[in-house]
């Protein structure tokens, strides 16, 4: 890998949270990192108080301003696809796309995808995901049928573990890699606290997990992998299933051109 000093990282959702605490610590560490949010004057700030002087804004519920985004970034070296959402009650995306599904996967699915030319080697991308996983209905991806707010982010979170496993397979010519991971359980946020739940976990542990998949060199060549916290894990068990896999990646190219 190459010298954090000398990369360019693009953090997504790094306005608060895990997201902003990932930040700051690649800049304390000397890498130059974009900070994403959807709210200017958050971001803005954010960005002041961790040192960073360049602010990307987007709100990846829009397709549009996930290229526009992209548009934003000459080169990069790091990816890390950290932006979420749980939404209590079905919202669909300004594409008309079921929201968690929209936000959590479709988005970074394609800014991943539009940010590869741009992406120098060694490179690599980290999918913050979750252990909280649900097997994807390809009848009903929209989720318009009986609506659950956790399913609904557990389902978007396993997206991102498939897309990471086969993406790992198309970069294999790259010297780029790609991982997924369960960065903490409950961590003390925000996203926690909204919807009534109690911590269990400090956004520091989760910190150190994303850290170490965007900076120890001992992953060096380490690709479609899954961890929980430090430690590599298994995942659902339609991960596994090529043919599945093979679906998702079909139908997201299909939403994310159709937009």
């Amino acid at each position: 890998m190459k010298p954090l000093n000398e990369q360019i990282i693009l953090v997504t959702g790094a306005s608060d949270g895990l997201g902003k605490r990932v930040a700051q610590e690649l800049v304390a560490r000397g890498a130059t990192v974009l900070v994403h949010g959807r709210d200017r004057q958050k971001t803005e700030a954010a960005a002041k108080e961790i040192g960073s002087e360049h602010v990307r804004i987007a709100d990846l519920a829009s397709l549009d301003e996930v290229h526009r985004l992209a548009d934003e970034v000459d080169q990069l070296d790091t990816l890390v696809n950290n932006a979420g959402v749980i939404v209590p009650e079905r919202k669909e995306s300004a594409d008309g796309y079921e929201l968690t599904f929209a936000v959590n996967y479709l988005s970074h699915f394609l800014l991943t995808e539009l940010l590869l030319p741009k992406l120098r080697e060694p490179g690599r991308i980290v999918n913050v995901s979750s252990l909280g996983q649900d097997a994807l209905d390809f009848d009903d991806l929209m989720y318009e049928r009986g609506y659950n707010a956790y399913f609904a982010y557990a389902r978007s979170k396993l997206a991102q573990v498939m897309f990471t496993m086969d993406l790992a397979e198309r970069l294999r010519d790259r010297e780029i890699t790609v991982n997924a991971l369960h960065p903490a359980t409950f961590m003390d946020t925000k996203m926690v606290t909204a919807l009534g739940g109690q911590a269990r976990s400090s956004v520091e542990e989760g910190t150190q997990a994303v850290l170490r998949l965007v900076t120890d060199p001992d992953l060096d060549g380490v690709t479609g992998r899954f961890f929980d916290g430090t430690r590599e894990s298994s995942v659902d068990g339609q991960a596994y299933d090529s043919e599945a896999r093979r679906r998702l990646w079909d139908a997201s190219e299909e939403l994310t051109r159709a937009a």
